[in-house]
């Protein structure tokens, strides 16, 4: 679609309970509406292709989101993966410490899938960014200290990047917002090719 016949976006619905993908989407002067989705997954994924798996849990958000909110809806979802083990969202506290010593003093590779999708239109796109993270070698004290914020527990991989979470890493190759959970300029650009423009108000 060409430039001109972009459609303004100023909000969006979020079919995530996440508050920080909630917070980068405010950050871009969307309004947005947190909607529910009947879409459940495991709390830990076993498992399997990486990117497929971020992606297939994105498109089941978008699929069985809520009718309800603004035309335009987004679902994203993201898995770390590390050697042959993909990460999801640990169940406890426990889990999360076998987590960050796993990750500690190595490079694992962060996947978040997303979809957009034009409610109205019956039209959506959808795909998946990664990028590596490399941890610093953490102590158990580093480790029982973080897990006891509580932060790990909502997070792939037991971390965020943002936070107090961002003490734990030395290095990243790629995309920022990857890790936060939500690839901004893939969505921009998802948008666009939907024919709307988020820089236009």
């Amino acid at each position: 679609m060409n430039e001109h016949r972009r459609a303004p976006l100023t909000e969006i619905a979020l079919a995530s309970q996440s508050p920080r993908r909630k917070s980068l989407l405010e950050g871009l002067g969307l309004r947005v509406v947190v909607v529910p989705s009947s879409y459940e997954e495991d709390a830990t994924v076993a498992e399997g292709d990486p990117g497929k798996v971020a992606l297939a849990h994105a498109l089941g958000k978008a699929n069985l989101a809520h009718a309800d909110g603004p035309r335009v809806l987004m679902a994203a979802d993201t898995v770390v993966a590390v050697d042959s083990m993909l990460l999801g969202k640990p169940r406890d506290a426990r889990e999360a410490c076998r987590m960050l010593r796993t990750l500690s003093g190595r490079e694992h590779r962060v996947f978040t899938g997303f979809a957009v999708v034009d409610r109205a239109a019956g039209t959506q796109k959808s795909g998946v960014e990664s990028t590596f993270v490399r941890f610093a070698d953490l102590s158990e004290d580093d480790i029982n200290a973080y897990v006891a914020t509580g932060d790990p527990l909502d997070k792939a991989g037991g971390y965020g990047i943002q936070g107090r979470g961002a003490l734990l890493v030395s290095a990243i190759r790629g995309d920022f917002y990857t890790v936060m959970g939500l690839p901004l300029a893939r969505i921009d650009a998802a948008l666009r090719e939907l024919g709307y423009d988020v820089r236009a108000r």
